[in-house]
Order: C-alpha cells, then structure tokens, then sequence
C-alpha cells in the first residue's frame, strides 16, 4: 500500500488525473480512502452556544424583524463552524443532518401557517400565552412542552400572552437540503383557522400509556402536543430503577399509534441526570443536539471539557466519544434531538462504549 501510494503522487499519476478532470472526470484510486472511509468522519465540530449571549441577539432581533416586515418566522440558528463552508447559508447545519435554533414571538403576533417536506418539532423554553395551530388544532404551550410537526403538516403560531415567547426549533434541513427533497407551500388563510377544539390532543391522550381506539390505525400525528407534567411524571417512575449507563433515565417521545419516534426523522429525549450522575463513554454515528433545561454539570467530548447549565445548547457529531456529568447540586434535564431513525433507516446505526475519558482540554464558548 505504501508504494502504491506513492505511485499515486508520482508526477505520471498526477497528470493523468488532471487530464480526466477537465472532462468531469474522477480518479476513484486517489478518492476512495476518504470517500469510503473505514470510519465516519466529520467536519462537523462539537460546539456549545451560551444562553445569555443567544437570549441577547434573540432580543436585539426583536427590534429589527416583525412579522409586517416580511419575516415569516423571527429565529435564529445554531450554525456549527465545521459545516460553514456548505453553499449556501451553512444549510442550516447544527449537525451533519439537523437544524436548531431558537424562535421568539411577540404578544400580539401571529407567525403565518405554512407546511413543508421537512419534519418540525418545538421544545418550550420560556413564556405563556403563545400557541400552535397544526393541522387545524390550536394548541397552548407552557415551559417544557414538546410539539411536533411531521411532514407537510400545515403549522402556524400567535401569541395572547403578556410576555416574549422563546422555544427551540429542530428540523431536519440540511438532510432534506441534501437529498435533493425540499418543498414548501404559503397557507392561503395566512394563519389557518383552528378546526378542533384547543387543545384536543392532549386532551384525548391524558391517560398517557392508553390511547383511544380509533388511533389502532397509524397517524401522522394524534398527539401534537406534550404537555411537561407527562414528561416528568415518566421520569419520576422511571428514576425508582437504575438509571442507564450513559444517559440516565431518559423517555422517548413516541407516536402512540405507531409506537415509532414523533417525528420520523427526528428521535426526541428528555433526560434526566441524577445528581453525582457520570455518564459511561459512548459513541454512535448519530449526532446529537442538547438543550439544558435545568441544571448544571459538563459533557466530556473526545477529551474536551464542555461546561454547560441552565438554557445553553450542545452540538455533538457523529462517532465522538462523549460523556454526560452532573456536577451541579440538583437534578439536571437535557431535552435531546437525534437523527438515528435517519441511521437506521439506512442500516448505519452504530454504538460503542470504552472507559472515561481523560480531560485534555476545555471549551471557551463564546459570552
């Protein structure tokens, strides 16, 4: 291999490949070591982005971009520096195949409906009074509320509250971007007219684990909402047993009449981290984004140190060694998006665990 490589560089070899490549042509005996590689590689980074600096733009934006200036939705994303260089606009990268970003609305606004090939879903940050309509269903969210919006589902929001609204967005853009699949369609009402009554998801799935029996038949949807008292009544009988290795006691949020992930494309946790908790080392070829709902403690990504706490956001590519501690002095809850049934849809998902890590050095985030 070592002469052949060397052949390669020879001045013969090199002329001949840009012979062909003046004719739209590739030498797959140079490409092939990084096109198929024998492990994935990334140019996406670990990053995290701190809320105080995050919450400062989002505020400042407020004062430049309302909807009556043309703006269909007032957010910002998390551009991974790694993936810059995609033309155009990063595509929207926090991860190789997932867009996050935060969103505000105003009292008083409305955000026009509109559906698109790519799969949505929200995580309530702060505020009250602000609402989704999906699909004809107007819905209330409250801090710590997760919604979601499967493919070409219409989707709106207004607020009737007293104060800003913040909830994080995650889409799957840049996959769609890449796969050449991108659609998206103006509702002719502007925002659509509510044509259930609010809140009526939540509402026929109060019971949790029961579900009506006219949703045997698979939906896109039949829950749209979430609601955070749920979500944490599942971790609380969840944390009387022992906690996974890795990532603490953590619940899935499902389509209960498939029994698969919310959103097809997109899997969502919430995690809960005991205090004390020190996550076993783990790598996958999904990659992750991490919201600190509460509490404090720091993730371990190939030997870095990421300190993170309440309201900052955590990028992790694809087969990075990492691991989650709680270092703060009470529980600590990561709402989590991933892109493994991405993965396995294709049958790439992969997992693998090794000893702590060493700490050989510590991110500066940007304040």
């Amino acid at each position: 291999m070592a002469e052949a490589n060397t052949f390669f560089e020879s001045k013969e070899v090199k002329a001949f490949n840009e012979k062909i490549k003046k004719d739209d042509l590739g030498p797959l005996w140079n490409a092939i070591p990084e096109l198929v590689s024998q492990q994935p590689k990334q140019t996406a980074k670990p990053y995290l982005w701190k809320w105080p600096l995050v919450k400062k733009h989002l505020m400042e934006a407020t004062e430049i971009f309302t909807p009556d200036r043309g703006g269909e939705r007032r957010a910002i994303y998390f551009q991974n520096p790694g993936l810059k260089d995609r033309e155009p606009w990063g595509w929207g990268s926090t991860t190789q195949n997932l867009y996050a970003a935060v969103q505000l609305i105003q009292p008083g606004e409305t955000a026009p409906s509109h559906r698109h090939t790519q799969s949505a879903l929200r995580f309530v940050i702060s505020g009250e009074g602000a609402y989704s309509i999906i699909q004809g269903e107007k819905m209330y969210m409250e801090k710590g509320d997760f919604l979601v919006t499967p493919q070409w589902l219409w989707h709106g929001h207004g607020h009737e509250g007293e104060e800003p609204m913040i909830w994080m967005d995650v889409l799957d853009i840049p996959f769609i971007f890449a796969t050449g699949g991108s659609f998206f369609e103006g509702h002719p009402d502007g925002l659509e007219k509510p044509s259930q009554e609010n809140n009526y998801s939540a509402q026929r799935y109060e019971g949790g684990m029961v579900r009506p029996k006219a949703d045997r038949k698979p939906l896109k949807a039949p829950v749209g909402a979430y609601k955070w008292s749920q979500t944490e009544a599942a971790l609380d009988g969840l944390s009387r047993f022992d906690a996974d290795p890795a990532d603490g006691y953590t619940v899935e949020f499902v389509n209960p009449s498939t029994g698969q992930p919310a959103n097809a494309n997109i899997a969502a946790w919430v995690q809960r981290l005991p205090m004390g908790f020190h996550g076993e080392a783990h790598r996958h070829t999904n990659t992750s984004i991490i919201y600190v709902h509460e509490g404090s403690g720091y993730t371990i990504i190939e030997g870095e140190k990421f300190a993170w706490e309440t309201g900052d956001f955590l990028a992790i590519p694809s087969w990075n060694w990492h691991e989650h501690v709680n270092s703060g002095d009470q529980e600590a809850h990561l709402f989590s998006v991933h892109d493994t049934p991405i993965m396995e849809a294709f049958n790439l998902q992969q997992e693998e665990f090794t000893e702590a890590q060493t700490i050989t050095s510590e991110f500066e985030p940007n304040m």
